[in-house]
């Protein structure tokens, strides 16, 4: 197997202080320390904002068992990759089983199907030979970077993929330096190898610049390479030496990512930190954890416990382990095996699964609870007050929401919900846009009907200046060479900061490169992508909090075509707004007063009459002759409602619709969003 660098070369270029010097954590004001652990001594890595900790153990728990997570930038090829990890481990019965089952085998959501991306962390088991290997599968969009952080808990090593073409990205740093600052063993894979301007030499040095820029140890930067194509299922120690299958790969796993260690096996000593929870209708609530020290039995007296709090005791009433793509039942279970437990309702992620024997007198301590970044984005989600509410919902009260965000809570360790001073809405904070959309969206689906205020970004205050500070993100957009212009003119209207410009390949694309505030960043994607005409691609990460700036940021320079009655929408109404702008309502919709139907031309908002009629004459119908020329209204989708409405709007969402309307409590119109 091919080693990317030799330890001593590493050491050269890094030096033993490098290699161990305290480390800025970006999005924190903190700094974690690394010390030189021995090979028979446990160690502790913790921050002091999250008190988080990894334990290594010091022997070894099961020679037998690979724990890894697959992490990555989004689109880079994780999920695909994994699909072929499975259809090469025997899990299908045969060919035609493997083909009906798809490309996407882990994406089973619906929203992650339809947006093309993985939204949940998922768990596998595979056999190569003897050994299991538990694969975690991860999101690659920096929304549901909560994800990575929560499955890294289980994993003692992870297989980093980078595409070949565009190498490393933002998203990349942010989960690689998850992994190296708790320990892990890191291998890298140069994914979609197959595509024609492929070059692996270029990323990889690009991989192995981000190790020595993320601080990493002389250990964790002697990386071992694999070169592959997921959609090929194929892998091989060189990128013109691909053998028929991902062999080459699963070897790698088993001799470069670590068995799992404890500290000792005795049954009295059980720690297994939950982190996930599934629901069967059957079981009940149900665990997933792995476990760090000790065995656990089927049947057993069990706690679970967080430091200072109360224990919840009961007794394991089924006992599972990862089995392919399912689970199977066992009797006992030991450390350093991924575990999905029942017999506790109460189950919160963070908890630590102790053992109860003997009334817990000999019971170890809990671990210290999953520690996850702070949100940077919240949302208002209340009870929707329109005149066109509760006609197709079947979820409309305050107490059935309210269930609804706090249910979601157990899953979800990176959003946050507040009550607020109305007792109808509540504020929730997550990782970004996209992450508070993916949960309305999934409540949309479920029957909610809801009324969304417009994503505000969360400010703090900084504990050593005092000073006001707001998030900001890390940006790079990919664009033709004849769209930067629009690009960076965006860019400076949104109070952004140039880091880089240059030109990525022969391709002719350019990549620009901005630090932006997290408030500059809201409604962007959709006036890039306008001003690209669809040709950019852009990605961002969160970078960190800093002094905020002062004003508001314009966000859209065009008011909206606001409806001036009650009523339905005519062909003869429509036909004559339409000159104002464009509209995003047809003919025979619903609308009311206030409500958004367009947007306009100009800055400001402007009524107009859709509902109007010709007058009827003896000559013909009112409607007769007049649908010529409606031009058909824009598709909204919901991220892109988000994006659109200002300060000062509202929207509304039903299971089969959205609309936008000036929020009546305001009163007043905007001539642009500001924020």
């Amino acid at each position: 197997m091919k080693f990317y660098l030799s330890s001593m070369i590493a050491s050269m270029l890094l030096g033993s202080a490098a290699a161990f010097a305290p480390m800025s954590f970006k999005g924190a004001a903190s700094t974690q320390m690394f010390s030189d652990v021995a090979e028979d001594e446990p160690a502790i890595v913790m921050t002091d904002d999250y008190k988080s900790a990894t334990i290594f153990g010091s022997q070894v728990a099961d020679e037998k068992i690979r724990n890894i997570a697959v992490i990555a930038h989004v689109d880079h090829g994780k999920t695909t990759l994994v699909d072929a990890l499975i259809k090469q481990s025997g899990v299908f019965r045969d060919s035609a089983q493997a083909d009906e089952a798809g490309t996407t085998i882990m994406d089973s959501n619906d929203q992650e199907r339809e947006r093309g991306i993985t939204i949940l962390s998922k768990n596998l088991a595979v056999m190569r030979g003897d050994t299991k290997i538990n694969i975690m599968d991860t999101p690659g969009h920096a929304d549901f970077g909560g994800e990575v952080e929560r499955v890294l808990n289980m994993a003692d090593g992870v297989l980093l993929v980078v595409d070949s073409v565009e190498g490393p990205k933002p998203q990349t740093r942010f989960v690689l330096d998850k992994a190296l600052k708790k320990g892990m063993t890191a291998m890298v894979v140069v994914n979609k190898i197959d595509r024609p301007a492929t070059r692996p030499e270029y990323v990889v040095d690009k991989a192995f610049d981000l190790f020595v820029e993320l601080g990493a140890t002389d250990e964790q930067t002697d990386f071992k390479v694999v070169y592959a194509s997921g959609i090929q299922g194929k892998a091989g120690d060189e990128p013109d030496d691909l053998k028929e299958d991902l062999g080459p790969l699963f070897d790698a796993i088993l001799e470069g990512i670590p068995a799992p260690k404890c500290d000792t096996k005795e049954p009295e000593t059980l720690q297994a930190l939950i982190s996930n929870i599934d629901y069967n209708e059957f079981k009940g609530k149900m665990g997933i954890a792995r476990i760090t020290n000790g065995y656990i039995k089927a049947g057993q007296a069990i706690a679970l416990q967080q430091p200072g709090m109360k224990k919840k005791t009961g007794r394991v009433s089924k006992l599972f382990v990862f089995d392919n793509l399912g689970q199977k039942e066992v009797e006992e279970a030991g450390a350093g095996d991924i575990i999905m437990f029942a017999g506790i309702d109460d189950i919160e992620i963070g908890d630590t699964l102790i053992t109860n024997e003997n009334n817990g007198n000999d019971a170890a301590e809990p671990l210290p609870p999953i520690a996850v970044e702070q949100p940077t984005v919240r949302m208002t989600i209340g009870v929707n007050k329109s005149p066109l509410a509760g006609r197709e919902g079947k979820f409309l009260t305050s107490r059935m929401i309210r269930d609804r965000l706090f249910k979601e809570l157990d899953r979800n360790v990176a959003l946050n919900v507040e009550e607020t001073e109305s007792a109808d809405r509540y504020m929730v904070s997550g990782r970004g846009q996209l992450h508070l959309t993916v949960l309305i969206e999934t409540m949309r689906r479920e029957g909610f009907e809801l009324e969304v205020g417009p994503p505000t970004v969360i400010y703090k205050d900084n504990e050593e200046t005092g000073a006001k500070e707001e998030p900001w993100e890390s940006v790079e957009v990919r664009v033709p060479e004849e769209y930067v212009g629009g690009v960076v003119d965006l860019f400076n209207m949104r109070k952004g900061e140039l880091q880089d410009m240059g030109i990525e390949g022969d391709e002719g694309m350019s990549i620009v490169k901005y630090l932006v505030p997290t408030r500059g960043m809201l409604g962007l994607r959709s006036a890039m992508l306008s001003a690209s005409r669809g040709t950019a691609i852009i990605d961002s990460v969160f970078d960190s909090y800093r002094p905020a700036i002062k004003g508001a940021i314009q966000a859209r320079d065009k008011g909206s075509l606001l409806s001036f009655a009650d009523g339905s929408i005519t062909s003869f109404g429509m036909e004559g707004a339409q000159t104002r702008g464009k509209l995003m309502s047809g003919v025979g919709a619903d609308v009311y007063k206030g409500m958004i139907i367009g947007i306009h031309q100009r800055p400001g908002d402007l009524e107009v009459n859709v509902c109007k009629t010709k007058a009827l004459t003896n000559m013909r119908s009112a409607t007769k002759g007049i649908t010529t020329g409606i031009t058909a209204p824009i598709e909204m989708s919901l991220d892109a409602c988000v994006e659109y409405i200002a300060a000062d709007e509202l929207l509304e969402i039903t299971p089969t619709q959205f609309r936008m309307a000036k929020n009546p409590e305001m009163g007043k119109k905007s001539k642009g969003r500001g924020m």
